[in-house]
């Protein structure tokens, strides 16, 4: 049976909530479509570089798993993202800030 799904702007409210009380900074950068867009998550390293992550299908468990997708220069992987927004205007952008590239991604409940 599929695994239901929330709609996009419930599950990023959630996720800011969830990275807020972490004390991780975490922004809206591009606003998708509210009940189904997809996400992508910039986390900003702060040192000039910075990660891309997106939902991936693992075929192997069938399973939509949050992966890195892209880590390069912060210019690059706006630059990708800007390319996505092109084919999908739908497309949600949160951007996280944290040195240690925590996006608790993965993490129960995400």
């Amino acid at each position: 049976m599929p695994e239901p799904r929330l709609a996009t702007e419930i599950w990023v409210s959630a996720y800011l909530k969830r990275l807020g009380l972490a004390n991780i900074p975490a922004y809206v950068t591009a606003h998708g479509d509210n009940t189904a867009g997809a996400v992508l998550v910039k986390c900003a390293l702060l040192n000039g570089s910075a990660q891309l992550w997106a939902r991936e299908w693992d075929f192997d468990t069938d399973t939509r798993d949050w992966r890195i997708t892209l880590q390069a220069e912060e210019r690059a992987v706006d630059e990708a993202i800007q390319r996505q927004r092109g084919f999908d205007p739908d497309l949600w952008v949160v951007e996280v800030e944290s040195r240690e590239g925590r996006v608790l991604l993965g993490e129960d409940g995400l």
